[in-house]
């Protein structure tokens, strides 16, 4: 039998008089959840009798939303990658990616992904969810990012995320010797060469990057980066601008001789747990290949 996702409140004299719709707009239930639970199979519960959203509320009241079932894509395959797993709970995952691993899949790589490894993840536990990735990596950066359970969950971090309420700090390796620090605003867009790579380009998108010089070696720097914004390829396409780019970036600028990949992780992820209702910091430290950038000299 599946698992339905289900929440509950109890009514206080703030919402006494109120109906059950504007009850769950106030609790961030969007007007595609409510859809999906009417046309879908969730159901709206008021003391242990079903309800509609003209239903108004009492002091005291009990209101329970169960939301319709989710069902992975048929285009997703399960696959048996082992996964890193931070911490979990029965709302999200946070994961530690592996280098060298896209976070979903493509036409070249139908079951190489994250997102398979999650569905295989779900599916050997009975977790009852499709995959909603809060966050994206590029294929290969490594480090943390958030998976949500359930839609309504990926809904609640998404909004988190624009709100730029999730902070992410990231670590890099970067030609040239770099100090102090430095706010970078500039916009990124499409290169209308390549339809993958992107540049700073006046009708591209709003776009912020902080970073902090943290260490110098002989020929290359090892800095912090946070994100104000989450445009395709930002760090990278942002270091390069400044001249600065990324080590094992060939793409834009680096050259590959001491890593074979960009030198980049998402080293610390800090968010307000909505369900929970605290904040919950979480750090993964650097893949050998980047320690090993450590003690070049």
């Amino acid at each position: 039998m599946k698992q339905v996702f289900t929440l509950s409140w109890t009514v206080d004299n703030s919402f006494e008089g109120v109906a059950v719709r504007e009850f769950l707009k106030e609790h961030d239930i969007s007007k595609a959840s409510l859809t999906d639970i009417k046309f879908r199979g969730g159901a709206i519960e008021v003391n242990g009798k079903h309800a509609t959203v003209r239903y108004i509320l009492q002091k005291g009241d009990e209101i329970k939303v169960a939301f319709p079932p989710e069902k992975a894509s048929e285009s997703l395959l399960p696959k048996a990658i082992p996964l890193d797993i931070v911490y979990e709970d029965e709302y999200i995952l946070v994961l530690n990616k592996q280098p060298n691993m896209p976070s979903i899949p493509s036409r070249e790589h139908l079951t190489w992904s994250l997102s398979n490894a999650v569905l295989y993840y779900y599916e050997k536990n009975h977790i009852d969810s499709t995959v909603h990735l809060v966050n994206r990596l590029d294929r290969d950066t490594s480090g943390l990012l958030i998976v949500a359970k359930h839609r309504h969950v990926h809904y609640l971090f998404s909004k988190a995320q624009k709100e730029h309420e999730i902070k992410r700090v990231y670590r890099a390796f970067v030609h040239g010797k770099l100090v102090g620090k430095e706010t970078i605003e500039a916009p990124i867009g499409r290169k209308e060469s390549s339809i993958i790579e992107r540049e700073v380009r006046e009708d591209g998108q709003f776009a912020i990057t902080h970073y902090t010089a943290l260490r110098q070696y002989s020929s290359f720097t090892e800095v912090a980066l946070s994100l104000e914004t989450g445009r395709t390829h930002q760090i990278r396409v942002h270091m390069a601008y400044k001249g600065y780019p990324l080590l094992g970036d060939t793409l834009y600028g680096g050259t590959n001789h001491l890593i074979s990949r960009q030198a980049l992780h998402s080293y610390e992820l800090a968010f307000f747990h909505p369900f929970l209702q605290k904040t919950l910091s979480f750090t993964a430290p650097l893949p050998s290949d980047m320690q090993k950038l450590q003690i070049v000299r």
